[in-house]
């Protein structure tokens, strides 16, 4: 069964060759096929569409009415499948990517450097957030995929680990002699401590490592930035729970030092998360796979 946008396109054809053999050379088909088209067309319109003559043919005035309207949506139709096709090749796009501050910082940036230069037609965009409102919004539409702190609990999400991250606590000079040897939880929580918000993920997971040991936090300090609990160890405030992968200027200059632990903190993951019930788009499939497989190591080596 012929289709109404394949009669079009036929019509459409005729009246640019203005013959119907001419037509069906450049649609394929035969000119028996080209004319029962035009036939069906006229008769499911109920008019005449074409002034039929022995040198070929030309649009009636209503033909011609009918063909700006069928070129404009054929050129859109067309335009469309163009767009399609630069999604499709990744020269065109955009992701919406929600990540927190501290981890676009100390993981996400050189990922997004090696995407944009593969592809640098795809537009980024980038929105804030703590894990829990993260997720949230990914479930609402609004962001792609997530990349944020792990472990969680959704079996909404499609959740990927990428890079183990490690909690440690940090202090400043004042504290050297109180933290020359190894220290346990019991022990350090008698000190100030400074601690990322609640609503954080990373928090939440300490909590509930300091819970299975007994101990209740009652922080000092409970600060909304990572940077903010660097510096207020620096000045000597207290002792700040941080990750070991995001304070390395602190820790390798001597700023800061690592309290010893009796008790090993358990690692836990930086991820990327995603809906299981909605299709990826190319793009958004291909900054997966670069982060995954870490891609961004080539380019730092080459």
């Amino acid at each position: 069964m012929v289709s109404k946008l394949d009669l079009y396109r036929v019509f459409s054809q005729v009246a640019q060759s203005e013959s119907f053999s001419k037509a069906a050379r450049g649609l394929y088909l035969t000119q028996p096929a080209v004319s029962q088209s035009i036939l069906q067309l006229e008769e499911e319109l109920d008019m005449r569409l074409f002034n039929r003559t022995p040198k070929g043919v030309t649009l009636t005035q209503e033909g011609k009415l009918l063909f700006d309207y069928v070129q404009s949506a054929l050129n859109l139709i067309d335009s469309g499948e163009k767009k399609m096709q630069e999604f499709k090749t990744l020269t065109a796009g955009k992701i919406a990517i929600g990540v927190g501050d501290t981890i676009s910082r100390h993981f996400l940036l050189p990922y997004l450097e090696t995407f944009h230069t593969l592809y640098p037609d795809i537009k980024f965009k980038l929105v804030n957030g703590t894990t829990s409102e993260l997720c949230r919004i990914l479930k609402s539409g609004e962001i792609d995929v997530a990349v944020c702190n792990f472990p969680i609990e959704d079996p909404k999400l499609t959740l990927i680990p990428c890079q183990p991250v490690h909690d440690t606590f940090v202090y400043g000079e004042k504290y050297s002699k109180m933290f020359a040897k190894p220290v346990t939880l019991k022990e350090l929580v008698k000190w100030p401590l400074i601690f990322l918000e609640q609503s954080s993920n990373s928090r939440r997971y300490i909590d509930t490592f300091m819970a299975s040991h007994g101990i209740e936090v009652a922080p000092e300090f409970e600060l909304g930035s990572h940077e903010l609990l660097l510096d207020f160890a620096k000045i000597n405030l207290g002792i700040a729970c941080v990750t070991r992968e995001f304070s390395q200027d602190y820790l390798a200059s001597g700023i800061l030092r690592e309290v010893q632990l009796v008790e090993q903190i358990p690692a836990r993951e930086i991820g990327i998360c995603y809906l299981n019930s909605v299709q990826l788009s190319p793009a958004s499939m291909k900054f997966v796979e670069i982060v995954v497989n870490k891609q961004v190591d080539y380019f730092l080596q080459s």
